[in-house]
């Protein structure tokens, strides 16, 4: 048991509103309630002078990499140590570590890493994201075409016996390489399923929201578009109100226009909510990284193959909260929605996302820039920058 403390702020956003100069109460490493600074007991511990924002900590469903780790080239818990740590520094507070279609003694690594890290409760670790093999070749990205084949028996059997040893499940997959009976074991395991690298037209995909789909990786990348005969995943997604969609808020992946598109025409009630896609340049400064034997090249807020195809990003998400905010216009409170609330919904982290009481005590203080002070993760600090305090102080 930890001791009681707050942390004040002129605005709280809890994830829903937000709470003029108010005080964020933290015990035993949850939220324990949001209340006026006045109403604050006597000698309870404080981090310091108010700060000028609080919000819950980000979510990010889809990190390759960060602090010059690579997953698939570092499939270890010392791995994802490295980048958790490194997207904490942004802000990042729980993330899915992605591991993409690589070989299979590779994968079978990086889940036994994933094993690893949930049995020692990792900071920041959510879980791992599965994303391919089972893909389509005709919307491989910068995934190896060699390495992309439809889902087996022995693949899915190998899935549902490791499922809930590694925390939050999720895979990404097409439905050129995997049938809807797959995408329902693979629900009843415990993953949730994303759609995603796949050249399927919008009719094909009702049959594995039914099986229990519920997501759509990076939205407008590497699927079917919409068009104005064939409206391909990006409209089903669009239409769908079961589907959560991500979205990578870079500039170069998704047009501004057409994100404001998207925003305008979703269906709820899911969301479409922030991802990175990070890679391991993130916190470091590498210049070129080896993915599957070939060089990514680092270039002008740009990670690309030497053909220019877009290989990850290279964005952390405090980024993409400030690119939705400053370029589309969204409220701030809709911005930290997608990178929190959105995302929580998506995984099915009930505990996460919103500073509520009872729920864990994961949040960020920004200043009046929204630059980050510090990052704090089960109530401890995991993160700081200037001259903010790491721990309470009477």
């Amino acid at each position: 048991m930890t001791a009681a403390f707050a942390v004040t702020a002129r605005r709280i956003f809890d994830g829903s509103r937000m709470h003029a100069d108010s005080a964020l109460v933290v015990e035993d490493g949850k939220i324990r309630a949001i209340t006026s600074q006045p109403d604050l007991p006597a000698g309870m511990p404080r981090s310091g002078p108010p700060v000028a924002l609080i919000a819950p900590g980000f979510i990010d469903l889809q990190v390759n990499g960060g602090g010059g780790a690579l997953f698939n080239n570092h499939p270890s818990t010392a791995g994802i140590r490295t980048i958790c740590e490194a997207h904490a520094r942004y802000g990042t507070t729980a993330l899915m570590v992605t591991f993409i279609t690589d070989r299979p003694e590779l994968k079978r690594e990086a889940i036994t890493a994933g094993e690893q890290a949930a049995a020692q409760v990792l900071a920041g670790f959510l879980g791992l994201h599965l994303e391919g093999p089972h893909l389509s070749v005709a919307r491989k990205g910068t995934h190896d075409p060699a390495l992309i084949r439809p889902m087996t028996e022995a693949d899915l059997s190998y899935l549902e016996g490791v499922a809930g040893r590694f925390g939050l499940a999720m895979i990404t997959i097409a439905p050129e390489s995997v049938t809807p009976e797959q995408v329902q074991r693979l629900v009843s395991a415990g993953y949730r399923v994303s759609l995603g690298h796949t050249d399927t037209p919008c009719a094909d995909v009702p049959p594995y929201v039914k099986a229990g789909a519920g997501m759509v990786t990076h939205l407008f990348n590497a699927m079917s578009q919409l068009g104005n005969r064939e409206p391909g995943l990006v409209g089903a997604a669009l239409a769908s109100p079961a589907l959560h969609c991500g979205l990578i808020a870079d500039g170069f992946h998704v047009d501004p226009v057409s994100m404001r598109i998207a925003l305008a025409a979703k269906q709820g009630p899911a969301h479409i909510f922030l991802v990175t896609d990070a890679m391991s340049t993130i916190g470091s400064e590498e210049t070129s990284f080896d993915l599957n034997g070939r060089t990514v090249y680092r270039r002008d807020g740009r990670l690309t193959l030497s053909d220019g195809t877009l290989a990850g990003a290279d964005i952390d998400m405090l980024s993409c909260i400030r690119f939705v905010h400053e370029k589309l216009d969204l409220p701030l409170e809709e911005a930290l929605r997608m990178a929190t609330v959105y995302p929580a919904e998506a995984i099915g982290a009930g505990d996460r996302g919103m500073l509520e009481a009872g729920k864990r005590a994961d949040f960020v203080v920004l200043d009046e820039q929204l630059d980050l002070l510090s990052t704090w993760i089960g109530g401890s600090c995991v993160h700081k920058s200037g001259s903010f305090a790491d721990r309470a102080t009477a």
